[in-house]
């Protein structure tokens, strides 16, 4: 770790400036065991792209051994060139912690701070003491996972309590709040943000449709985390010119990757009230801009040929060279194995 626990704060608002994406692990042909070679292809097309580190997914059905091994194979690729984030959701506070605990050992750089699908809190408090527990069990910065995924209307309508956002800024390693809830409108977003300031936690709305307006009124330096390598390396040119001032080259980007991100949106209503990820979707989504692509475990959403076109067509529409239409070379991956 390049930090103590009580530098988390300095170290973050120091070094965590730039786009945080995804990478989903990726698996053998027959589904037995991770495809090392194909996540490291990953990491080396992330960095490839710009982005200032990836969140190792955890739903896709890795055993707790298998995250680790993840972990592993990512922290040795990336030789020190990237930044990785821990995806706390697993079923078990008890496995959550495990996982933190090795991924500090192996190098990784944060944990987004998330729940498993049985944590059901009462109140501001239950909700509280589960995730300062957590923090305080571990040295790892930590970016609190605020989403509407958690199930938290019934305790704030915004979807998630603005009190409880506001007791964990104290906590000395937490680090970011990735805020995505509080829709329609991002009313909410001013809100936390005003929760944030003076505090030293950063703020970050992952969804890069806003990015214009955050960076420049309310100087968000770190965005994410989202599928953002459906766009190759587009999201992370478009933050820095933003970042560096460069409004209108900014904007002239922003707009050329429209239809993409109409794209997106569109292919997204189309599971819509699953409160699931797709992640197969996402995998897909990347394969068209160089990624590895290939086969994921169950349970996972299916993808179909409606949702593929739909995604391809809109890099296309964007100016992107993306691959043939070709569905067995996405399932069977760029390195098979």
């Amino acid at each position: 770790m390049r930090y103590r626990k009580h530098e988390v704060k300095d170290h973050a608002r120091e070094t965590w400036v730039g786009c945080c994406d995804v990478i989903l692990p990726s698996f053998t042909n027959d589904l037995r065991a991770l495809n090392e070679a194909a996540i490291r292809h990953d990491v080396r097309r992330n960095i490839e792209c710009g982005f200032w580190g990836a969140l190792l997914v955890s739903e896709c059905n890795t055993t707790t051994e298998e995250y680790i091994k993840f972990m592993e194979i990512a922290v040795d690729e990336a030789a020190g060139k990237h930044n990785f984030l821990i995806h706390g959701t697993f079923d078990t506070t008890d496995e959550l912690l495990r996982v933190a605990d090795a991924g500090a050992a192996i190098g990784m750089e944060g944990l987004l701070l998330g729940h498993s699908n049985s944590f059901y809190p009462r109140s501001e408090d239950e909700l509280y003491g589960y995730l300062s527990g957590v923090a305080n069990k571990t040295d790892l910065a930590v970016a609190l996972f605020v989403t509407v995924q958690m199930n938290l209307g019934r305790i704030h309508t915004s979807g998630y309590p603005v009190s409880v956002i506001r007791r964990m800024a104290e906590l000395e390693n937490v680090a970011a709040v990735k805020y995505e809830v509080g829709r329609p409108g991002i009313a909410g977003d001013l809100e936390c943000w005003k929760v944030l300031k003076g505090t030293g936690v950063l703020f970050s709305d992952p969804l890069e449709a806003h990015a214009p307006l955050l960076v420049e009124m309310l100087g968000m330096q770190f965005m994410g985390t989202s599928n953002y390598e459906y766009w190759g390396p587009a999201i992370p040119e478009i933050f820095n010119l933003l970042r560096a001032g460069h409004y209108e080259a900014a904007m002239e980007k922003y707009w050329k990757i429209n239809p993409a991100r109409q794209a997106r949106v569109a292919a997204q209503a189309t599971f819509a009230g699953a409160n699931f990820i797709h992640r197969y979707l996402w995998k897909y989504q990347a394969w068209l801009q160089g990624y590895n692509g290939g086969p994921m475990r169950q349970p996972i959403m299916k993808v179909n040929d409606a949702q593929m076109r739909l995604v391809r067509d809109g890099l296309v529409r964007s100016g992107f060279e993306v691959p043939a239409d070709d569905a067995i070379a996405f399932y069977t991956g760029r390195n098979p194995a």
